[in-house]
């Protein structure tokens, strides 16, 4: 594909076909809101349609200061192919971001960074810049709104043309029931007694004038505190303390705040994200669902208000939508679950999710397992002495950089030699390598470097971490190795050998099921054993041999003590703890192996080169040695 390597990163959004009709899915239709709100112009935007006209068939709803053009999938670059879109393409073709959070999020900071006055965009990441920062495997509320939603939304509308009533999706009904909640802000104790100083004054004002009917929507304080964070002009704090009747006040006895937008007072990334998304569903339920509206409250007032915050009509107008005129509907009680809304109902997963306080030891879970014939095992080490050459690396291949320790270094050093010398082992010239978890790169760079018929692919959701990892590539002019930014279900490319160097609880199950799926060998050393616990996707334990043996809150106890192998500690627990490492692991690797795989569990050598020594080795059954 030619024209890529230019000024401005490329950005690649999906168009669908519905009916032979040509359509924008929600996520783009979301990144090209954005765009408009910030009138950004650093990328050249490519729509990817098997259909050649797709620029012109929607020129109604893409910006006009744009640079727009249609590519095909079997042209796109290596990286973004392998990506779920939308994903942006840096200019050096080699770093890509990749799904609709990190890339909206991407567009936000290049829009501040061409543009340092637009307060108005900066303020969209939210306090500390960390509004849909989670990925959404971890965080619910990411989820919700990155996938849940617009998922929710799609499917709605695709069924949408029997022209028969539909219940409300779920989803929208759990944000209905999150818009319903009183909220809590940075800072909230200040702004609540503002809130009851103005309830006081207009209290009396009502009992010397006489009571007067307020606007259902007026949500007074909040609003206007809301509206005031959009301002381009500093807002100068108040200079005189609040009277002490007011301050008096214990915090748990002050008024609660009511939700504004979507995540409190304040316009953020997950209002943009959720824009188009309920736009579309309102304006397919307006016609014939009276009823329906009616259950949404908080959410049709949440609309009107989105209404009202500068720059967001401009920038419907600019990507042709049309808002809904609708009529104020009826309040519900702050708080209380709406009628049908999955997260008033408890959930067994939830409860089964929470970490409960430690109670007792791992003696009985122990004694427990061996009854039933299950201890640690642990394979023998192939190739102990194996040692990279690295006094003779380039300096960027080392892993010096920073304040690392030379202590630090020297067991950095060993790690990667363990995990190095089995990728080397087990991969052949043309393979695909992939990093997951990447950090800041020391495994797949170095393997970049050891690797040079092998293409290596770095995988990371912290931004910093990545950028960091690119630039040092480019100081060693490595050719066959690239950067992805995102989640782990963003990366849908071919591979054959996953890697992963202390992949911190979940994470390590989340390499694993992505190596599975892909057929590949993996590599992985686990790390903080005591973060595990049931998510989206896992629940523990993992395999059907452990599940009939251990209650979940056994297999927490396991995960706990795995963690107790510090130096520091006694000789006892940190034995303790290798044997909870190894049980953990081992039901990891019985999972697999339902899967097709063989798994060995191994200790990293020398064992002192980290308290996690644990290293997981798998390959489909019927292979044997290299692939």
């Amino acid at each position: 594909m030619k024209d890529l390597e230019q000024k401005h990163g490329s950005l690649f959004l999906e168009v669908s076909l519905q009916d032979e009709a040509t359509r924008l899915p929600l996520h783009s239709s979301i990144v090209l809101f954005l765009l408009s709100y910030c009138e950004c112009k650093s990328f050249k935007v490519h729509l990817v349609s098997s259909k050649i006209d797709s620029s012109q068939t929607l020129k109604g709803q893409l910006p006009e200061f744009l640079v727009v053009e249609d590519v095909q999938p079997e042209d796109l670059p290596i990286l973004v192919r392998g990506c779920r879109l939308p994903a942006v393409l840096d200019e050096t073709g080699r770093l890509c971001r990749a799904g609709l959070a990190v890339v909206l999020r991407h567009i936000i900071n290049k829009s501040v960074e061409a543009a340092p006055s637009r307060n108005d965009v900066q303020e969209l990441l939210g306090f500390k810049k960390t509004c849909l920062k989670a990925c959404a495997e971890v965080s619910k509320w990411t989820r919700l709104c990155e996938i849940g939603i617009p998922s929710a939304v799609e499917e709605h509308l695709q069924n949408s043309n029997n022209q028969q009533p539909q219940p409300i999706p779920p989803a929208i009904l759990t944000l209905e029931q999150r818009l319903a909640e009183p909220v809590k802000v940075h800072n909230d104790d200040k702004i609540r007694r503002q809130k009851l100083k103005q309830l006081r004054r207009n209290t009396n004002k009502d009992s010397t004038e006489g009571n007067v009917d307020s606007d259902p929507g007026d949500v007074g304080l909040e609003l206007k505190t809301a509206l005031a964070k959009l301002s381009i002009a500093a807002t100068p704090n108040p200079t005189t303390r609040e009277s002490y009747e007011i301050r008096k006040v214990k915090t748990n006895d002050l008024p609660v705040l009511e939700h504004v937008f979507a995540e409190g007072l304040y316009f953020t990334l997950t209002d943009v994200v959720l824009l188009p998304c309920i736009h579309q569903y309102l304006s397919s339920i307006r016609s014939h669902a009276a009823s329906t509206l009616r259950r949404l409250p908080h959410l049709l007032r949440w609309y009107r208000r989105i209404q009202e915050v500068p720059g967001v009509l401009r920038a419907g107008e600019i990507c042709g939508i049309t808002f809904v005129a609708l009529e104020n509907p009826p309040t519900l009680p702050t708080g209380l679950p709406v009628e049908g809304d999955p997260a008033s109902r408890p959930e067994r997963e939830e409860e089964m999710s929470t970490q409960l306080p430690f109670v007792g030891g791992p003696r009985p879970t122990l004694t427990k397992l061996k009854e039933n014939g299950i201890e640690a095992t642990f394979a023998r080490h192939p190739c102990p002495d194996w040692a990279l050459p690295w006094d003779s690396l380039p300096d960027a291949i080392n892993p010096t950089e920073g304040k690392m320790s030379n202590i630090r270094t020297v067991r950095k050093r060993q790690q990667l030699n363990n995990l190095v010398a089995m990728v080397t082992q087990l991969a052949k010239p043309g393979d695909t390598v992939v990093d997951f978890c990447s950090g800041t790169g020391h495994m797949g760079i170095v393997l970049a470097h050891a690797l040079p018929l092998c293409q290596v692919i770095l995988i990371e959701n912290k931004e910093e971490s990545l950028i960091r990892a690119h630039g040092r590539s480019l100081e060693l002019g490595l050719e066959n190795i690239g950067f992805i930014q995102a989640n782990l279900d963003y990366f849908t490319g071919p591979f054959q050998i996953g890697v992963a160097l202390h992949a911190c609880g979940v994470a390590t199950d989340m390499v694993m099921e992505h190596c599975i799926q892909a057929g590949a060998v993996f590599v992985i050393s686990p790390c903080c054993y005591g973060f595990i616990q049931n998510a989206v996707k896992f629940t523990f334990p993992r395999s059907k041999r452990f599940q009939e043996t251990l209650i979940y809150k056994e297999h927490m106890m396991l995960c706990r003590f795995a963690d107790q192998t510090a130096p520091q500690l006694p000789p006892e627990r940190r034995l303790i703890g290798k044997q909870c490492m190894g049980l953990v692991d081992l039901d990891r690797s019985w999972g697999a192996e339902s899967h097709g795989y063989r798994v060995q569990v191994m200790t990293m050598e020398p064992e002192t080169c980290s308290p996690k020594n644990n290293m997981l080795v798998g390959r489909l059954s019927m292979e044997d040695g290299p692939h």
